[in-house]
């Protein structure tokens, strides 16, 4: 089977304070899919349990959200036939754009439509908590393209009408971990989290449906990533120069985005700013 991965933008995130006795920060955010996907080749090969996953970009760690997600989908349906995976990667790692996450989910309905089973809410609930929190995302989409609203530790997924935007990507040549932007968040606001300056999570779908170029939303890591890592900023403020509407980066970075009112206007966006940055337009 040959499938597809999208990449994700978070429209507004906010990090939350750890509850007690828990070690994770809740968030609230709209995540959205976009044009940009990974491409991957999913077949099974004679033998039982292995998996074997080759990407074209980069040395994939043994230990990787596909192979989680096959020793995940055998432990839970017994399904152990051997599969050979090859991932033609164009989703930049530790860039903020679920790639990794969005890999497992997709992989997940191959495997899934492979053996014959039923991918119920249950199995990917399940599968989603073994591999990563955006996976819940990536699966709890209908057609695996649109967007949603977000909470808890990822797992609280609500599909809402996606709106078809024109989107630059900004690529700096950064790397921002999950761990390093969880840590400056730390140690910027506590463990009580990103408290100043957000509208109410019941608000969200309506501030996302009205004008572009009133969103009032934010996202935790955007200050205390470019404070490290200028280059953040300086996405951001050169997204707004070439007439973007809104600008934020996107998880917990380095990848930033900027919305524009028309293809036209992006396209001579991510034209000028591919001078400097990788840019795409989605």
């Amino acid at each position: 089977m040959r499938i597809f991965a999208p990449a994700k933008i978070n429209v507004g995130l906010r990090v939350l304070g750890k509850k007690e006795g828990d070690t994770y920060h809740g968030i609230e955010s709209i995540f959205q899919t976009v044009g940009l996907c990974d491409e991957i080749e999913v077949g099974l090969v004679p033998g039982r349990g292995q998996c074997s996953v080759s990407c074209d970009a980069m040395s994939l760690p043994e230990d990787n959200t596909i192979t989680r997600t096959y020793r995940s989908f055998v432990g839970l349906t017994g399904c152990g036939d051997s599969v050979s995976v090859s991932i033609k990667k164009r989703i930049p790692a530790g860039g903020g754009l679920g790639g990794g996450s969005s890999d497992a989910a997709s992989f997940l309905r191959a495997l899934a439509d492979l053996n014959g089973i039923s991918l119920d809410s249950g199995l990917s609930d399940a599968v989603a908590g073994d591999v990563g929190s955006d996976v819940f995302f990536f699966l709890g989409l209908r057609s695996g393209f649109g967007a949603a609203l977000v909470s808890g530790r990822g797992e609280v997924v609500r599909e809402i009408r996606a709106r078809d935007l024109h989107v630059v990507l900004v690529l700096p040549d950064v790397f921002s971990s999950t761990k390093e932007a969880y840590s400056l968040l730390d140690r910027e606001y506590g463990e009580e989290g990103d408290v100043g300056g957000y509208i109410d999570f019941e608000s969200y779908e309506d501030e996302y449906n009205g004008a572009v170029r009133g969103w009032r939303f934010r996202n935790s890591f955007t200050r205390v990533l470019s404070a490290v890592h200028p280059e953040i900023g300086e996405a951001v403020g050169a997204l707004l120069e070439s007439g973007a509407e809104f600008a934020d980066m996107s998880g917990s970075g380095s990848s930033v985005f900027g919305v524009f009112s028309s293809r036209e206007t992006a396209s001579s966006a991510a034209y000028a700013l591919g001078r400097r940055w990788r840019c795409v337009l989605a």
